[in-house]
């Protein structure tokens, strides 16, 4: 079955022809000559893929890349990205130089952010210390240092700057056309004037959309893999394919003034709080910023290359004006020219990466927000890993399309608000607990109701809205674009407002909610609504086969009992249930009774991730089985504490004792006369179950445990207690203790493997050389004695040496600490063994700030686990009686 999809575009037809023939095939066809179809290109000839075409409508970087400011700066509120700039800035100012001999256009003339508050100087110098890691040059300066640095900068209004001298700007055309010489060089085929008018795709026999060909008005090229790197015009020639690719096109500008005395040699600004930058050109500067009420591009033109807008000036004159502030002598300054263009902008502020769900062999590189040029050399690596090794390098989570649920990708009001909001947020700080107010309420759980009575302050992820944590007034509203289009704002509106109280670097002023809920679980026993956790079915003549394939840990248990494994490609902790049961009436179906069947429950953000990676897998390996989808057909509430076994006998009409309900053991049964499946595990290291339950039985059910529960002033809790009674018991998070680039092995999680076992899994091979080998770095827990907060990315010092970064930080209340967990290296390249880590003194960084600490081999709190068994100390509940009263 051939589907052939065209995109007529009669501006070319008759013009001038490709600038060399069209071949026959092709291993890989990237569409679109810009920063991003320039640097995958680039890297997929450097690994070797030679026979490889670059597919260009007009001429390189016609799109969006020739007219983009070309800035890069170095240090970001991510240790990802800080990676792939790493690799941006030695391809452009190193790599291709030496390949091909020519220059590039790049320019080191450094990088100043500028603080007019100290949160703001807060947030630089966490960018400070992790940069220590990585090598990265920077220097806090006070306001008469950034004087002496920048004569012609007003200092009278700030708090402070970071300076980083090895930050620079980029030469869009310059950088594209190296990059296509050393690409052409290495085998590949750069065509330009060569219009893409459809995308072939087939369907094979198992039902599976795969790429085909490439059609074009001067030919056809099979190949098995398309490369969208189209910008703006990316979601048309997704539409080729049927594939969704959710971004939006937006005016973005800047201006470039006359000459200005003084200025030649300055950095490179950004004032974030005045949403302005300020990029240096020869004697002049260019002035652009992201605005509340960018100007939306709902009709895009195929016509439009080395094309602009006429720039509104009503929206622009903020910029100007925060500019002169800045730079006074801007005020006296002429303007040369404008430059208005169209940009993509995507939901999240992050670029759309990596195979797409719909077609087989059909991947994305776009949607950059503005950052193109800067991510595009990490980008182009990690995307042409990806093509030719079936997964990149690094942790591109972040990225992957795959981290958006299919209910999403499609849904314009979505896109469209949640794009608005990133926009108009870009400069803004990156606190750890923020949340956005841009169309929430998008997909809600059957507690979601009861819950926000009760107070509930929900988190949004992946559409979801999952509990934070309680407090009254919590309520979330429509979005009102924060103002901007003439519509009214929310009035008093209280989540935005304790939202705003949440931004901060210090610990939050709701610490002591979330100790409450923390402290009530370890000593009594509390409530967490988890039903946004993806549940999912394996079943089929092949499931165990594919079980055993898919999953690092044995999960060859009789029915009833459960799993805790991962999958060794994307290394999410998930529970695996055996079992031969139904999920939405919880009783046998005919067509699971002669088969094995397996119950998948998965983190609520990593969901679609991992649907689709199973999916692949299955596809790959022609394993006869389904996955089939319940996560919107049942809810999940897991009830935790010492109390939690009196509170659930009196609903559940089972023994829950230990002999009967072991530990990792599930069944089916009655709760309040409604049937659930009763899983008996704990993500918070306590004594607990988890019902999960049909959705019409949800709120009866989660009634029966309130109402049982109120004798032992039982609670609800959210997900920021989760996060600290997790960290506390040394549980595992996903993308952030836990990520693609981690190993089970580095991660702590060697028990989760059937190492022991002669089951073949996917990656076992990979782990097996890596035991015998040595771990090179791997996780460990550190804590530190005063109360200063941390949320990830502090740096590690071992005997004054960095050696790593904090991936996950949180207080435990229990022990009364500040924990995190981070991966060391050794800077020698060897062994990380436990006699490395005993053996040396560590230290944490925070804001510049170091702090003595303690590591951990064990999680310091039960490191026996006698807890999750049920066994607490004899006296353990009258000492809690009595010190609570």
């Amino acid at each position: 079955v051939s589907i052939v999809s065209r995109l007529k575009n009669p501006s070319v037809e008759g013009g001038s022809g490709p600038t060399k023939p069209l071949p026959k095939s092709a291993e890989a066809v990237v569409i679109g000559g810009g920063s991003l179809g320039c640097q995958t290109v680039y890297h997929l000839a450097k690994m070797g893929m030679t026979n490889v075409v670059l597919l260009e409508r007009d001429r390189l970087t016609a799109g969006t890349t020739w007219h983009t400011a070309g800035l890069l700066w170095q240090l970001r509120p991510s240790d990802v990205e800080v990676e792939l700039l790493a690799h941006t800035r030695q391809v452009i100012s190193h790599d291709l130089e030496q390949e091909t001999g020519l220059e590039t256009g790049w320019i080191q003339n450094g990088g100043l952010f500028i603080a007019s508050n100290k949160q703001r100087l807060d947030e630089y110098k966490r960018l400070m210390s992790l940069g220590k890691v990585y090598g990265i040059e920077s220097h806090v300066l006070s306001p008469a240092e950034t004087k002496d640095l920048y004569p012609l900068m007003n200092v009278d209004d700030l708090y402070g700057t970071l300076y980083v001298p090895k930050d620079g700007t980029m030469d869009p055309a310059g950088t594209c056309t190296t990059l296509s010489r050393a690409a052409t060089a290495r085998g590949a085929t750069v065509i330009e004037n060569c219009p893409v008018t459809g995308i072939q795709v087939s369907t094979d026999d198992m039902g599976v959309k795969r790429v085909k060909a490439v059609e074009t008005f001067h030919g056809t090229i099979q190949t098995p893999v398309v490369v969208n790197c189209a910008g703006v015009w990316a979601t048309k020639l997704g539409e080729m394919a049927g594939v969704k690719v959710p971004l939006i096109a937006m005016h973005h500008a800047y201006v470039v003034t006359e000459r200005i005395e003084g200025i030649q040699n300055m950095p490179n600004v950004r004032d974030h709080d005045a949403s302005v930058y300020l990029r240096l050109q020869g004697d002049a500067l260019s002035v652009g910023g992201y605005e509340q009420n960018p100007v939306f591009w709902d009709k895009v033109s195929d016509k439009f290359a080395f094309s602009l807008f006429d720039l509104d000036w009503d929206v622009f004159m903020q910029h100007i004006e925060g500019a002169i502030n800045r730079v006074p002598a801007l005020e006296q300054t002429g303007i040369k020219s404008t430059v208005c263009g169209p940009e993509s902008f995507t939901a999240d502020h992050k670029p759309l990466m990596g195979e797409a769900p719909e077609v087989r062999g059909f991947f994305l590189g776009c949607g950059f927000n503005s950052a193109g040029m800067m991510l595009g050399g990490g980008c182009g690596r990690e995307l042409a890993h990806w093509i030719i090794h079936g997964r990149p390098e690094k942790d591109m989570y972040g990225y992957d399309i795959r981290r958006f649920h299919h209910s999403l990708t499609d849904n314009n009001k979505w896109i469209r608000e949640r794009s608005h909001e990133s926009y108009a947020k870009n400069y803004s700080v990156v606190f750890p607990f923020d949340e956005p107010l841009a169309s929430r309420n998008m997909r809600t759980d059957p507690f979601h109701k009861v819950l926000t009575e009760q107070g509930c302050v929900f988190q949004e992820r992946h559409g979801w809205e999952r509990p934070g944590w309680f407090n009254q007034d919590g309520a979330v509203l429509d979005y009102d674009w924060y103002g901007a289009y003439d519509i009214s704002k929310n009035q008093n509106y209280k989540y935005n407002e304790l939202l705003g109280k949440e931004y901060t670097f210090d610990y939050p002023p709701h610490h002591h909610v979330i100790k409450n809920e923390c402290l009530t679980c370890r000593h009594g026993v509390s409530v967490f609504d988890m039903s946004y956790f993806g549940k999912f079915y394996l079943t089929g003549p092949d499931a165990k086969k594919a079980a055993d394939w898919l999953f690092s840990a044995d999960v060859n248990k009789i029915p009833g009992e459960s799993s805790c494994t991962t999958t060794t490609e994307c290394l999410h902790t998930q529970k695996c249930v055996h079992t031969h049961t139904h999920p939405p009436t919880l009783e046998a179906g005919e067509e699971m009774q002669d088969c094995d069947a397996y119950y998948l429950a998965i983190g609520g953000g990593v969901a679609e991730h991992n649907w689709n990676h199973i999916k692949t897998v299955l596809q790959d390996e022609a394993f006869n089985c389904q996955l089939t989808d319940y996560s919107e057909d049942m809810g999940m509430i897991s009830i935790q504490g010492p109390k939690s076994r009196e509170v659930l006998q009196e609903i559940l009409d089972t023994d829950l004792s230990n002999e009967a309900f072991a530990f990792s053991t599930h069944k089916v049964c009655n709760a309040a006369g409604h049937k659930v499946r009763a899983m008996r595990l704990s993500f918070v290291g306590e004594l607990g179950w988890e019902l999960h339950i049909p959705k019409d039985s949800c709120v009866p059910v989660y009634q029966a445990v309130m109402a049982a529960g109120a004798k032992h002033s039982i609670i609800n809790a959210g997900y920021r207690a989760i996060d600290s009674l997790s960290i506390e018991k040394g549980y595992r998070h996903w993308h952030a203790d836990l990520r693609p680039d981690d190993t089970p092995l580095e991660a702590g999680l060697a028990f989760t493997c059937k190492m022991k076992s002669t089951i073949p899994f996917l990656g076992r091979a990979s782990l097996e050389k890596q035991k015998a080998e040595g771990l090179r770095r791997r996780i460990v827990c550190f804590t530190i004695d005063e109360k200063v907060p941390m949320f990830g990315l502090e740096a590690i010092f071992r005997n004054g040496v960095p050696v790593g970064h904090l991936r996950r930080s949180d207080y435990g209340f229990f022990i009364d600490k500040q924990i995190g967990y981070g991966y060391i290296r050794n800077p020698d390249g060897g062994v990380v063994n436990a006699d490395f880590i005993k053996s040396g003194k560590f230290a944490l960084e925070r804001m510049g700030v170091v702090y003595e600490a303690k590591p951990h081999l064990k999680s310091p709190f039960d490191p026996s686990n006698n807890r999750v068994k049920g066994i607490y100390p004899d006296n353990y509940h009258n000492v809690y009686k009595a010190n609570a009263q």
